[in-house]
């Protein structure tokens, strides 16, 4: 993707959906057919609207087997994205809900860069799997501590150390591990 941002969900035989990655300016989905397979079990929903550069399948896997730099970095690639997945996981077992909240955020604004995120409490209810008045509470707590202005239908970063702060241990390590093997 150039911009936007598009979330990767997983969903269970009983259609519980439940987001388990972000992907915007700095990757892709399709990470499967890296991996050489034919489809992924996930779903991909665009969430903010941007541009985006596409391939099939089929010519992605030729580009793969042309050239094993672009393989390699596709790879690297792919290995950031499995640790954001694994960082996603720690943080809905083991984070509180203003913890992940502030986490998503951060997250949203690494893609969008911009302060202004056009989010609703519906959908992050959605992509945080809790109930929309958990997170109507936790952005209410943000805005007190005037770390970000939650309006109708968006967001606006204020105070992104503030933010940072309070994510705590539930952002960083997957945006270190891209700039590490990515740059």
């Amino acid at each position: 993707m150039d911009s936007g941002i598009a979330s990767v969900v997983a969903v269970q035989s009983n259609q519980t959906r439940v987001e388990v990655g972000l992907v915007g300016c700095e990757g892709m989905t399709g990470t499967s057919v890296v991996l050489g397979n034919d489809r992924s079990p996930h779903s991909t929903y665009i969430q903010v609207a941007g541009e985006a550069q596409r391939i099939t399948a089929g010519e992605l896997r030729k580009a793969i087997k042309a050239s094993e730099s672009l393989h390699g970095l596709l790879l690297k690639y792919v290995q950031t994205f499995m640790v954001q997945t694994a960082h996603t996981a720690i943080a809905n077992a083991r984070a509180r809900l203003d913890a992940r909240l502030a986490r998503w955020i951060l997250m949203a604004h690494d893609r969008v860069r911009a302060n202004k995120l056009p989010l609703t409490h519906e959908f992050l209810s959605l992509m945080l799997g809790v109930r929309r008045a958990g997170v109507t509470e936790a952005l209410h707590s943000l805005s007190s501590q005037k770390l970000i202005d939650a309006g109708r239908g968006q967001i606006v970063v204020l105070n992104r150390k503030g933010i940072e702060r309070s994510a705590g241990g539930a952002y960083g390590q997957p945006e270190a591990e891209y700039r590490r093997l990515i740059g």
